[in-house]
This record gives C-alpha cells, structure tokens and sequence, in this order.
C-alpha cells in the first residue's frame, strides 16, 4: 500500500503539469479547431517557421483518423468536416447530408438544442465547405447562396469569416444580414468593432469572397475572433460549442506553397494557444485539433529552426489520403487517442456533451 500511493500522487502530479485534468470527467464546453488541409509535414513546417515550436507541444493526447469519404479514397473538405459534423460518411462535395443525401442533424445544431452557446470562425469564406458543414445542408457544396440561407434556420450565436456577398449580393436579392439583424444578430464591420463587443449574437464577414492571405494582410482576425468567441459564449452558463477553421493552410497546399501553408499554420497556432489557455484555466474545456485532410502531399526536405527557413516538395496540387492527426486537451481528452475513423470524432464530441439526437 505504502507504494501505490505515492505512485498515484505522482501520476496526478504528472497529469497536472501537463495541464490534462480538470475538475470534472467530462466536459461543458468543446473547442473544435480544424486546421483545413494540415498533416504532419504542414504541422512540422509551421513549427519550424515558428522558431521551433508550437503550442500543439503541450498536449499529450494524440491519435489519427481515417478519413476517406463514401464515394472516394481522397476526401473534400466537405465530405470530410460532414463527417465530423453528422458522424455519418458522404461522398464528396456534401454539406451536412449523408450519402443519399439526406439531411443530418449536426454537432452544432445538437448543442443549441441543449441550449449550448455556438459559434463558428474561419479564415475562409463562412460558406465554404468546412464550416458550412457544421450549419447548412445541401447536396452540393457550390451552393453558396443556398447555404447563406440555411445561417438563419439555427441560432448560431457568433459568426465570423469571409464570404459576405452571399449574404448581401444574391442572385434572389434577399440580403441575409438585414434577416440576421431583424433576428438581433449585431452586424460588425471591422475588428475595432468586434472587439468591443461585449454581450450578444453578432457576425462580422470580413470580406466579401475569399479572405486575404496572412501575409498579405488578414491580420489578427483569427486569433481576436477565437478569443472574443471564448470571452462571449463562455457566458452561456449551460456551456459552449465553437468551431475554429484554419482555413487557408489548404490553399497553401494547393497552390504548392511552403511558406504559405507554414504561415497559416503559425496563424492557427496562436488560436489553438488561446485554445488551450483557456482551458487550462476553465478546467471545464475539451479542446480538439485535427484536420479534415492533408493537402499536397507535401514532404519536408530541409529546414533551419533558427531562421524559420523551410524547404518542402509537394506531390499534388490536390488532396492526399493520408491519416491526420487529432490532438485533445481537457476533460474527456483520453477518449481522443488510437486510430479511427473521422466519424468518430462526432461521437466522441457528442458522448462528451451528453448530446441527445432525440
């Protein structure tokens, strides 16, 4: 007896410098960061342009998910945050429908109907595939227009990414936003103004397609969002669901851009430092990180820690089927480990909210 007890105190003591306990076992709030098309060598090449680390350092809950869609190998990015959403696969270029196309609830929509708070943030367009996902349903991605409606059958409480033309120049001339304002949504026009926000719904649609690069400007609006998210829904005293979309480290993918996709990455990583900044404080926050894919394959093949430099090759300007990884960090986080399929992450988040479909 006299030995188990003092190796039960230095596993609690273990578990707490490292920040993984918490005062409960599960969860109140869930912290969703994706990081759209972020693998391995895009996690390692963000670390190397941060001088060597990054906040993903602090957790010690990882695993990796499967994530091929119905219909093919390689996922979307629609099929891929659909499973994530409705624990269900689909084929490619579904937005919160399963694969005969029939609408599913989804994580977010299970959260305000157990009167969680919602949000969603984004560094690309807010009807994209990714967050799209987690608000909409229809059958083809491309339906900006159609998913810009669906904003207003939920009660989503913040809102913050690019796209704002397929709220306010639509082709049926509806504008959304003067809808979201009649539904006492705040309609923000700049980051000054988001920020001094301080109680309420507000969406704020920083540009009207695609959101700038980082390097080209974006500015803080990731990090001042996903704080400002925190701050706010945090007052709900039932608890919180946000999704955080790191959305253009694809793009950097995409375009076979190194350093684009290792900036974004140090963009996002300040988010996911906030992330868990907060729930190392709150005690009551499950944070989860992952990736709904990896994009272009891109493989490191030199680098310098000191200077940030990195030199990467890339094997497509589109997806790959590799396994990514998935980091959990609070109350629940264990759950998060081994190797399963990304629809296992929507059963995860649900088991730990104690959400109910019925």
């Amino acid at each position: 007896m006299k030995k188990v007890i003092p190796f039960i105190l230095f596993s609690l003591l273990t578990l707490t410098a490292f920040g993984q306990t918490s005062k409960k076992n599960t969860p109140k709030n869930i912290i969703f960061l994706i990081g759209d098309g972020m693998g391995v060598s895009q996690i390692y090449a963000g670390l190397t342009a941060n001088k060597g680390h990054l906040a993903l350092e602090r957790i010690r809950h990882i695993g990796f998910h499967k994530n091929q869609s119905s219909d093919n190998y390689v996922t979307d990015s629609a099929a891929g945050a659909t499973a994530f959403s409705i624990g269900k696969k689909t084929y490619n270029g579904a937005i919160g429908v399963d694969a005969t196309q029939t609408p599913q609830v989804t994580i977010l929509e299970l959260a305000e109907k157990k009167g969680l708070a919602t949000g969603l943030v984004s560094t690309a367009d807010i009807t994209d595939a990714t967050p799209a996902a987690f608000i909409a349903h229809q059958i083809k991605r491309n339906m900006h227009d159609e998913i810009a409606k669906d904003f207003l059958k939920t009660d989503v409480d913040i809102v913050v990414g690019g796209g704002r033309k397929s709220f306010d120049q639509r082709k049926d001339g509806q504008n959304i936003l003067d809808s979201l304002k009649a539904k006492k949504y705040q309609v923000v026009e700049s980051l000054a103004e988001m920020n001094a926000i301080k109680q309420g719904k507000f969406v704020y649609l920083y540009a009207p397609g695609d959101p700038k690069k980082f390097s080209e400007g974006r500015g803080e609006v990731l990090l001042d969002a996903s704080k400002k998210s925190l701050e706010l829904l945090s007052k709900n005293p039932k608890g919180f669901f946000v999704m955080i979309e790191g959305g253009q480290i694809d793009w950097g993918g995409h375009a076979n851009d190194a350093n684009y996709a290792a900036t974004e990455m140090v963009d996002f990583n300040k988010s996911i430092a906030a992330a868990l900044d907060f729930a190392e404080k709150d005690k009551e926050t499950l944070v989860v990180i992952t990736a709904d894919h990896e994009t272009g394959g891109m493989g490191l093949l030199g680098g310098d820690m000191t200077t940030g430099e990195i030199k990467a090759s890339f094997i497509t300007k589109g997806h790959t089927g590799q396994m990514v990884p998935v980091f959990a960090f609070g109350p629940g986080s264990e759950a998060f480990q081994g190797i399963y399929q990304n629809t296992a992450i929507f059963d995860k988040m649900k088991a730990a909210l104690r959400l109910s479909q019925k």
